[in-house]
């Protein structure tokens, strides 16, 4: 089959990490990015995929990243300061790669901001320390310093991600079938668009249904993707970007008291705090609140404010995630024995007998009512599509592409996020990878489909208050 060359890498390719995105992407890069195969070395300190780089002719350089070692390891590797490091590992700190990838002038990408071990469990920092928002003012701040340097695409997967380019495609779809004018071009143009529409809210909203032909064994943690990384991003607090609208904060609920201000946290792990919300098929659903970079992105993105700089609108952001059951089961183990479970497996696209994933933005408030937009892949298709993938790592694999090939062609954008990038050219790039994207409306609101009364905080006058969604 014939596959495009979409772009580029001049000098040495980089991979961090050969986790399950790392396996997945890899076929993609072969296809679609022309690149020196004598220059492309992967980082992983694990060699129980060893095999798949030596059968692809890729260097293998076993070893994990430290604070210690990172810049002499990563300064050899590029010694004309051509290429591009992309990072899918877990504790190896984003900003310090970053900056060094702008000191050696090479374009840097990766999923999460992630820091150093220690940040994430038995940290001694206060939790509010320890959510996303500090971390993401501390690359924004980056991003002034380095205007105009090699072009570093902070947070982009599938969420953070490729959400943020759905959620410009539903809203130009929401315009169209509400018959507003649409021709946003700047932030604040899509901004106003979006107040113009008279979203309240977005729910990053996934809904994970692939299963496995063995039952969750016990003491394993079971996931379709990085348990490491779900469990890293779910213990820390839960965190969403704040709307304008909203009332009141939430139990437990905090304002950040430094920077724009335009997200809180809850006092409680994201893992262990529910919403409602709606995915399609299954309709009503509860997620998670784990914190993600896209819930402060885009509630910041699209931020509009009056000319003393007072925010007049901003949407609720936030992610609500419901995993995949085995990895249900496996919170409520965690959970309930207050530790992490000696064992730990991803599903791989074999074993996995059913199902698949849909994710996408699920916008609220506006005139009909709600509309869910995004991607629907089953593993099935992820298997034809590609090897070593499964819906869910599809999703991601093919948005790190996306941000691969807008890289090279914008090689000096300095530091951005996915809502800052040409949202039709990434999609364009992973969209042949992404099953059917659909768009679907609903009547459904957080106050409907309750099966008894009983006393809680609502508000019915607004049935799209936070105070509605949020799950005790």
């Amino acid at each position: 089959m014939h596959h495009t060359v979409h772009a580029r890498i001049e000098g040495a390719l980089v991979v961090i990490g050969f986790g399950s995105i790392g396996r997945g992407v890899l076929p993609l890069i072969e296809r679609h990015i022309g690149f020196d195969r004598a220059r492309f070395t992967v980082i992983e300190p694990l060699d129980d995929f060893a095999y798949l780089m030596r059968d692809h002719g890729i260097r293998h350089l076993q070893m994990a990243l430290t604070p210690e070692n990172f810049a002499e390891v990563l300064r050899s590797l590029f010694p004309d300061g051509r290429g591009m490091i992309v990072n899918l590992s877990v504790d190896v700190d984003s900003i310090e790669l970053m900056k060094l990838a702008q000191e050696i002038g090479v374009q840097y990408i990766d999923t999460v901001v992630e820091p150093w071990p220690g940040f994430y469990f038995g940290s001694t920092l206060p939790n509010a320390e320890r959510t996303n928002y500090p971390l993401r003012e501390r690359v924004r701040a980056l991003g002034k310093a380095h205007a105009g340097g090699p072009t570093a695409v902070s947070c982009c997967g599938a969420n953070p991600g490729m959400v943020s380019w759905l959620l410009k495609e539903a809203l130009l779809r929401l315009a169209a079938d509400t018959g507003a004018t649409a021709n946003p071009v700047t932030r604040a143009d899509w901004a106003a668009l979006m107040r113009a529409l008279g979203v309240k809210g977005v729910h990053v909203a996934e809904r994970d249904t692939q299963v496995s032909a063995h039952p969750k064994p016990p003491g394993v943690f079971v996931n379709t993707w990085s348990v490491d990384g779900l469990l890293s991003e779910g213990y820390q607090p839960a965190e969403l970007g704040w709307g304008t609208h909203e009332k009141k904060l939430p139990p437990n609920g905090h304002a950040f008291d430094h920077g724009p201000g335009h997200a809180i946290w809850i006092d409680r792990p994201g893992a262990d705090t529910r919403v409602r919300s709606w995915c399609p098929d299954v309709g009503p659903q509860f997620g998670l609140v784990i914190t993600h970079n896209e819930a402060l992105s885009i509630a910041d993105h699209y931020t509009v404010r009056d000319q003393d700089g007072q925010a007049v609108y901003r949407p609720t952001c936030h992610y609500a995630y419901h995993p995949c059951n085995d990895a249900v089961l496996s919170l409520h183990e965690m959970n309930g024995a207050g530790q992490r479970q000696p064992g730990q497996h991803i599903l791989t696209a074999e074993e996995i007998t059913g199902g698949g994933d849909d994710l996408g933005v699920f916008l609220y408030g506006h005139a009909k009512g709600a509309m869910w937009y995004g991607s629907r892949l089953s593993c099935d298709e992820a298997r034809r599509l590609a090897p070593h993938q499964n819906a869910t790592g599809m999703q991601v694999t093919s948005a790190v592409l996306a941000a691969m090939v807008w890289a090279a062609e914008n090689p000096t954008e300095g530091f951005v996020e996915a809502d800052e990038m040409d949202h039709v050219r990434c999609l364009e790039v992973s969209r042949p990878y992404l099953g059917r994207i659909e768009c679907h409306y609903t009547d459904w609101t957080p106050i409907r489909n309750r099966i008894n009364s009983f006393a809680e905080d609502r508000d019915e006058s607004d049935p799209w208050q936070f105070t509605n969604f949020l799950a005790v």
